[in-house]
């Protein structure tokens, strides 16, 4: 199963309908929690995430809003009794805050702590590149290896039933028949995530060829002057990204406690985006993968 759920949307401010900062991307077997900012512990209820699904937790820089709410998440996996690894990705800048804050968690978690300083992979199928922000941070892909999907009528035509299909994915050939023959290239999914940075070459790489793109979102195009100022992106500029790098649907978030209304950011992102189906967030909200799609 993959689904994106929202657990907060607001940038340094909340407000009453926004709390801070929190993504939870169910990837198959693994559960990634992306930046928490204060208040996930509680949202993570409402939304029914629970901490025990929790296998990895990755900062994309260590302002507040986007990782205060790191102890008390940690403290409630203990709780929990949470007993297999988690592991913690963070840019290795942010080492003395990271850890004043895993000081402050309950202790009892079997806890690993991953800083990485470079673009690059960083576990499997997840790899980061650099944003452009005030300080050190760092966007995060998640793919999918590419596989092969089968073609009925192919196989129908072969003679290749039952147990069989199996045994020619394993071994690449059966009786004269070759994998290639009877299946096509199945392209691996992509989810990025792209937070506070101003438009930026790791952006734009992160967000090539994504399947579901999260981007900050925080200014309006009328506050350009501002995003550029505080190293931030306006819709406009993340509806941009997500059509240049052919994405299929792009989540708008972290939006500034100024704006009540985020659907004028949501206009000014689709007015760029051209094809790219574009999602304004909202706190609790779960967002399902979109289906798999040609390359």
């Amino acid at each position: 199963m993959r689904e994106l759920v929202i657990l907060g949307t607001a940038s340094q401010v909340p407000t009453r309908t926004r709390n801070h900062n929190g993504y939870f991307l169910r990837w198959e077997r693994e559960g990634i929690l992306f930046d928490p900012g204060e208040g996930t512990q509680r949202q993570m209820l409402l939304a029914g995430v629970p901490a025990s699904r929790i296998t990895r937790i990755c900062l994309t820089h260590v302002h507040g809003d986007h990782c205060f709410g790191l102890p008390g998440v940690l403290s409630r996996m203990v709780l929990d009794g949470v007993a297999h690894p988690v592991h913690l990705h963070y840019p290795a800048s942010g080492e003395t805050v990271v850890r004043a804050l895993v000081g402050l968690a309950t202790p009892g978690l079997d806890l690993h702590l991953h800083p990485h300083g470079a673009a690059g992979a960083i576990a499997p199928e997840i790899e980061v590149e650099p944003l452009r922000h005030r300080i050190e941070a760092y966007g995060y892909r998640v793919t999918e290896p590419d596989g092969r999907s089968f073609i009925p009528e192919r196989l129908t035509a072969a003679g290749i039933t039952g147990p069989d299909v199996g045994r020619l994915q394993r071994e690449g050939s059966l009786r004269g028949v070759r994998l290639e023959d009877v299946s096509e290239h199945r392209a691996g999914r992509r989810f990025a995530f792209v937070m506070d940075t101003a438009v930026c070459d790791g952006a734009s790489a992160l967000a090539d060829g994504a399947d579901l793109l999260v981007s900050e979102s925080t200014f309006s195009d009328d506050d350009a002057d501002l995003a550029e100022r505080y190293r931030h992106l306006t819709a406009g500029q993340a509806g941009a990204m997500a059509a240049t790098g052919g994405a299929g649907t792009l989540v708008l978030t972290h939006f500034s406690s100024r704006y009540d209304d985020v659907g004028v950011l949501a206009a000014q992102a689709r007015a760029t985006a051209g094809p790219v189906d574009v999602v304004a967030a909202a706190d609790l909200d779960h967002v399902p993968f979109p289906r798999r799609r040609g390359r």
